[in-house]
């Protein structure tokens, strides 16, 4: 299976951090005030969970201020979730970094960041400017 003998496969297709060469990340979304409400108690008794997404999108539609990703609510709300994440040292994801707030997620602590793809023609700029079409 993907280049690995059986053997490997079998030692690999496993979750982390439960098995620590085990490849296979547990990560789960917390997407609403229910799924705080319950963080606590899902990273007590779930075996496995190696990291923590917040969904801020419908987050932000359950605090009435959709995609408002930082209104005080919601901010609020992912620090509530990163508070309990710390507690059990369970790395948190922020799904939508972008340039304008990479520091603060940074400042905040978020150990997994998700951007967007950006789409860049370098050679096609350079070959443009030398045109004289920019």
């Amino acid at each position: 299976y993907w280049g690995l003998t059986q053997q490997e496969y079998y030692e690999r297709a496993d979750v982390w951090p439960l098995n620590p060469k085990g490849e296979i990340l547990v990560t789960l979304m917390i997407e609403d005030l229910e799924g705080i409400a319950n963080l606590r108690d899902m990273l007590k008794e779930v075996p496995g969970i190696g990291a923590i997404m917040i969904g801020e999108g419908d987050l932000s539609q359950e605090l009435g201020v959709p995609r408002q990703y930082e209104h005080p609510e919601v901010l609020e709300a992912m620090r509530q979730v990163r508070a309990v994440c710390g507690e059990f040292k369970v790395p948190v994801a922020h799904p939508h970094v972008e340039t304008a707030n990479v520091q603060r997620v940074v400042d905040e602590g978020y150990q997994l960041l998700f951007c967007g793809p950006s789409r860049t023609y370098p050679t096609l700029d350079k070959a443009r400017q030398l045109a004289g079409r920019t």
